[in-house]
């Protein structure tokens, strides 16, 4: 039996997956905790094989969670559970050496596998989720860049951004200009698009 263990703070997500795994003859769900500061001290007790993580908890990240978990019991297979599917996400998971990447309303019979899987040390990433480290860039654009492409997608003028972010208009306009140029974009609204579809705003 693979001895598994959920922590996933959304009651629908979570009551879903205890539905699910208790169908399975191969996989025990050992313990379903909805809060973060429960997640290491039962997983200390009850020691399990594989580990269903949620990627965020309120004020708490998920990431850190089964970086830690791992950490105690190395013998654990941890892997996250996205409800965002950011690819910063998915780099600080890798970052991290979980064994496995997963969206939180992947197909039942992908999730069980994965689980299988991890059991004997593969690492699984959802095949939805693969196009992100493979089409993800490195972000081109300053602190400053970003909070004016932020504001302008608010459909803010180039004076009001200015007196938003307390800069010269003139600034403004060379921050924008050249967060056009870094993506590769044809104007203002076009950078916007990029950079919020590559997760950098």
């Amino acid at each position: 039996m693979i001895r598994t263990f959920v922590a996933e703070p959304t009651t629908l997500t979570r009551e879903g997956l205890i539905a699910l795994l208790s169908r399975e003859k191969d996989i025990e769900l050992i313990a379903a905790v909805e809060c973060a500061e429960d997640v290491i001290p039962a997983a200390r007790e009850l020691k399990p094989d594989v580990a269903l993580i949620a990627g965020a908890f309120p004020d708490h990240d998920g990431i850190l969670i089964a970086r830690a978990m791992q950490a105690m019991l190395p013998q654990c297979r941890c892997a996250i559970l996205s409800h965002t599917c950011q690819a910063r996400d998915l780099e600080r998971a890798i970052a991290a050496q979980v064994h496995g990447y997963l969206a939180h309303d992947c197909p039942a019979e992908f999730l069980c596998a994965a689980i299988r899987q991890m059991a004997v040390g593969n690492k699984i990433i959802d095949p939805r989720l693969a196009f992100i480290v493979v089409g993800s860039k490195a972000n081109p654009l300053t602190l400053r860049e970003m909070e004016a492409l932020r504001v302008a997608a608010k459909g803010f003028t180039t004076a009001e951004i200015a007196e938003h972010l307390c800069l010269a208009p003139g600034t403004v306009r060379n921050y924008l200009s050249r967060a056009i140029a870094k993506v590769g974009a044809r104007n203002r609204v076009d950078a916007i698009r990029i950079a919020d579809e590559s997760g950098w705003l």
